[in-house]
């Protein structure tokens, strides 16, 4: 299922083409999130995290998704 904004919440796991993702935050049009491709899970405990946070726009919504087979191939 692609997600829309009013999907998000912090800590939701999500899935786009390149991989798996948890959300940090929810704006007004975007949101936040990390990509869960770490070595160690360590480096998801925060904020501040370990990792880059990435900001999704609302232009980028059609392409997230709730579950990895939902990613078209």
């Amino acid at each position: 299922m692609e997600l829309e904004h009013k999907d998000f919440y912090i800590g939701l796991e999500f899935w786009t083409e390149s991989g798996q993702w948890r959300c940090t935050d929810v704006g007004t049009r975007t949101i936040c999130a990390i990509k869960l491709d770490a070595s160690s899970p360590d480096w998801y405990n925060g904020p501040p995290y370990a990792v880059a946070e990435h900001v999704f726009s609302e232009a980028d919504f059609g392409a997230l998704y709730s579950s990895r087979e939902d990613v078209p191939d």
